[in-house]
């Protein structure tokens, strides 16, 4: 049985529907990953032999690809939020894994890259943490 999973950018504009299976999920701190999120890492879900359907806003979606690298980025040139790449191999689509409209169906594969972490998110379970914003 083949899963469905719908997703979309921050301002709704730009929406899909993929018809797959996610084989790994990888957390990624390499220097490209860090710089196209603006974080300590990218989070990226990847799914093999995927259809990948463009239900409205194909025509917002951009794609970065980062010269002599395989590393891409596709985006809503409306409001800059990550969304599915189909990457270099047939068949293979990297998915943003906060984009999904629902819950991730699978637990973290791996992190990669761990040396290029930066210093500041290295001990994050010793930062407070709210529930909503703090007053």
């Amino acid at each position: 049985m083949t899963t469905k999973h719908q997703g979309a950018c921050l301002c709704g504009d730009v929406r899909f529907e993929l018809e797959g299976d996610f084989q790994s999920f990888y957390l990624c701190y390499c220097q490209w990953c860090q710089k196209d999120t603006g974080s300590a890492h990218a989070a990226n879900l990847f799914a093999a032999a995927a259809v990948l359907t463009w239900v409205s806003g194909r025509d917002r979606v951009r794609t970065y690809r980062h010269a002599s690298t395989r590393h891409a980025r596709s985006f809503c040139q409306n409001c800059g939020s990550a969304v599915p790449t189909v990457a270099g191999e047939p068949g293979l689509v990297v998915v943003p894994a906060g984009c999904l409209d629902g819950a991730v169906p699978i637990a973290p594969t791996a992190r990669l890259f761990v040396s290029r972490r930066p210093e500041w998110c290295q001990q994050l379970e010793a930062v407070r943490g709210f529930d909503a914003l703090p007053e």
